[in-house]
């Protein structure tokens, strides 16, 4: 029979703490080196600070504070997209 509450767990982080997208330091440790936002059962947060972090790490990235990846991801077997319009000059 499986359990669909989680198991409890001490917290890192108060419950009234904000995670800040200005501080693309603290919000490393919530970014695994593939780039990937860790889960909440292995980072320890309550569901509404996974939230939080998600949005805030999603919010660095497009501002350029965090990389979307590493390079080696970034750039590992991509085709260069190829236009359906010939080209006219």
């Amino acid at each position: 029979m499986k359990k669909n509450a989680r198991a409890k767990y001490r917290q890192e982080f108060s419950g009234d703490h904000l995670f800040d997208y200005k501080d693309p330091m603290s919000l490393t440790r919530f970014v695994s080196d593939g780039g990937k936002i860790t889960p909440a059962r292995i980072s320890k947060l309550s569901i509404a600070q996974q939230k939080q972090v998600a949005a805030a790490v999603k919010k660095a990235r497009n501002l350029g504070l965090l990389p979307t990846g590493t390079s080696a991801y970034d750039t590992f077997h991509r085709s260069d997209s190829i236009s359906p319009v010939p080209f006219e000059a």
